[in-house]
């Protein structure tokens, strides 16, 4: 196989940026194609933590060629900061690459996004406030700047200028805020250009080649299914396509060129801000797990809400994604906890339904049907096959195997990179 996506099958947050950065051991390319700096990703080599926002995870991989595509919004002065993170760290950036398509993320775009929440009151959808909403509604109102505008000193400032004049207009007449000056900002943003500079290149050119030549090309994704625009818990949702199908729009290849789809999901299931979740814990039981599971945003540090694995949204992962194969991650995080649970399905107005419902509405009434199973010893003892899992262990994941009739490929016990398990190759 030589194009593999990895996608997140809950509401983001699966462990899937230490799941690629195993896989890119295995890989050539590894392709971001999605999201912006709401999202986050914690990768552990050896005693050494990161934390990622653009940079996509294989970059820890020395010689694999990274990739930020077309489909993701950049905040030049984020990324600028993170490539400086990661070389003050030892980390080599030499092979990075970007789209000189990617959108841009301006002060305004922050500053939109921040006061569109605070107006909202209770309708507020709980965004990162770092302005990517607004970055992808000016994308596709056909207005934004791409990185190739910034490339280029005369063009960005003729685009620039009149554009931060709209957008003060609208800041100050909708919002009451002060207006953005233009002038001060212009040089300060070409600087991140010519920072920048030498990281652009034709992006689909090079992943398209890569693929002709047989080499192995990893699609990174951020958030999870349940936030993509289209298919996920509308409207509490972010505003691009964190399913598989966006790996192709994000980063310009041809759905005929992908192999397969790897969905990874926690043992349990969180999300992030505000909109239903019928598995939460409300508990003892879910601030555990929380606890011991460090379950805290990578962007925002704003502590995640905990549930019970809910197998009735990986069914729909499966579907909606293509599913060759589920990561299961954080299986250490549910040691110690007897018994576990599992969501089956819904208790809706009385009646048992197993499909996700398209209803945001229907989602926030329903119920949890939840099924008992046996718990497992708090330490794993060390595993390098799935017969070395503790029994209960095991157990656990042949039922969700059953439960979303989608097999387990790889299973994680543990942060650092050497505790992932490959049931079966990948590539």
């Amino acid at each position: 196989m030589s194009a593999v996506v990895v996608i997140g099958t809950q509401w983001g947050d699966e462990g899937k940026g230490k799941i690629t950065d195993y896989l890119a051991n295995q890989a050539d390319v590894i392709v971001r194609h999605q999201g912006g700096p709401n999202a986050g990703h914690t990768v552990v080599v050896g005693e050494q933590e990161y934390k990622l926002h653009l940079v996509p995870s294989g970059i820890f991989c020395p010689g694999k060629m990274c990739v930020i595509g077309n489909g993701v919004v950049i905040d030049p002065e984020i990324l600028v900061r993170e490539l400086d993170y990661l070389k003050d760290l030892g980390v080599d950036v030499s092979n990075l690459r970007l789209s000189p398509g990617a959108h841009l993320i301006f002060p305004y775009h922050v500053i939109q996004d921040r006061l569109d929440e605070d107006r909202k009151g209770l309708l507020r959808l709980g965004t990162t406030g770092r302005g990517v909403g607004p970055a992808y509604m000016d994308k596709f109102a056909r207005i934004g700047l791409r990185l190739m505008d910034l490339l280029d000193p005369e063009i960005f400032r003729s685009l620039f200028v009149p554009l931060c004049e709209h957008k003060s207009h609208m800041l100050e007449k909708v919002y009451g805020a002060e207006r953005v000056d233009a002038d001060a900002l212009v040089d300060h943003y070409l600087s991140y250009g010519d920072r920048l500079r030498p990281y652009v290149a034709d992006t689909v050119r090079l992943v398209n080649d890569a693929l002709d030549e047989g080499q192995h090309v990893l699609f990174e994704g951020a958030q999870g299914t349940l936030l993509d625009v289209d298919h996920g818990s509308y409207p509490y949702v972010t505003s691009s396509y964190p399913t598989a199908g966006g790996a192709c729009i994000g980063a310009g290849v041809g759905p005929t060129r992908i192999d397969r789809v790897i969905g990874v999901a926690k043992a349990y299931t969180t999300r992030v801000g505000d909109g239903p979740l019928p598995s939460e814990l409300k508990d003892d039981i879910g601030e555990a797990i929380r606890t011991r599971g460090h379950e805290f945003g990578t962007s925002t540090g704003r502590p995640r809400r905990v549930g019970w694995l809910d197998t009735v949204i990986l069914r729909y992962s499966a579907r909606v994604n293509g599913l060759g194969g589920l990561a299961v991650t954080r299986l250490d995080t549910l040691g110690g906890f007897d018994p576990v649970k599992i969501c089956t399905g819904y208790r809706y107005k009385g009646e048992r339904i197993a499909d996700f419902p398209s209803s945001i509405t229907a989602l926030a009434e329903c119920e949890p049907i939840l099924e008992e199973m046996e718990g497992w010893a708090a330490e794993f003892p060390p595993a390098e096959t799935e017969a070395d899992l503790p029994k209960a262990c095991r157990e656990y994941l042949k039922r969700v195997e059953e439960l979303t009739n989608c097999r387990i490929s790889m299973v994680s016990i543990g942060r650092e990179r050497t505790q992932t398990l490959a049931l079966e190759p990948i590539f």
